[in-house]
């Protein structure tokens, strides 16, 4: 048994808002599914969710998004489309030589749309990574966690990737910035087969912690590195 990644959760003042944005730049649906709204994802792509919440936090978030582009000029318009739809610039301090253009969403969460030719994101599709701080103990829970295979492991730095293909969720390893109390986004999961007790216990088995149980169902676990995140009944 594994567990399915459903979405990325992410705390919105104005969830529909932010949700809207992302639609029209991923070209995906939106769905009202409490709690937020939810762009489904695929095979292959991982979903998004937003939900009412706090402001963004100064300073970067522990996860954020890597849009791939085919060529110069497919970058070039996706960073168009994104300032019509409420984008804006970022500086993060990156280097003029370097090829990705870091834009922030209609909140102020970064994400970057990462140049043509990115060997790394080759094949990945629209949404190529959600690039997360975090250790690569965590990494290798996650790979067991999901059944997905480690595709990168060097240097620290791990990521894994559906066997699927798609999109790939990696971590850039130490230093790992300290636990900075409840965090405004976090994994959704749900069990890929079986009940979600088993699921439960076979995560903790791999070194998750349980933490609480909501009113829906939704069981609340952290990762190794302390990263909440939910398993939501089957």
């Amino acid at each position: 048994m594994t567990s399915r990644l459903q979405a990325l959760c992410c705390e919105a003042e104005d969830p529909s808002r932010v949700a809207g944005f992302w639609a029209g730049l991923l070209g995906r649906e939106l769905v009202e599914d409490a709690p937020g709204v939810l762009l489904p994802g695929d095979e292959t792509q991982v979903g998004l969710r937003f939900v009412p919440g706090r402001p963004p936090r100064t300073g970067p978030e522990r996860v954020h998004l890597h849009m791939t582009s085919s060529e110069a000029v497919d970058q070039q318009q996706q960073v168009a489309t994104a300032l019509q739809l409420g984008a804006c610039h970022l500086d993060v301090g990156q280097r003029p030589e370097e090829g990705h253009v870091v834009l922030g969403d209609p909140e102020g969460n970064a994400f970057c749309v990462i140049e043509a030719g990115n060997v790394f994101l080759a094949g990945c599709g629209l949404l190529g990574e959600l690039a997360c701080e975090g250790t690569r103990g965590v990494g290798q829970f996650w790979s067991a966690a999901l059944g997905w295979p480690l595709v990168w492991d060097q240097d620290e730095e791990t990521a894994v990737q559906s066997p699927r293909g798609g999109t790939k969720v990696a971590w850039g390893g130490p230093p790992v910035a300290a636990p900075r109390g409840r965090e405004r986004q976090w994994f959704e999961l749900v069990p890929s087969e079986g009940d979600q007790q088993t699921e439960i216990d076979r995560l903790v088995g791999l070194g998750a912690t349980r933490l609480k149980v909501a009113a829906s169902g939704s069981v609340s676990l952290a990762d190794p590195d302390g990263n909440a995140f939910t398993l939501r009944p089957g």
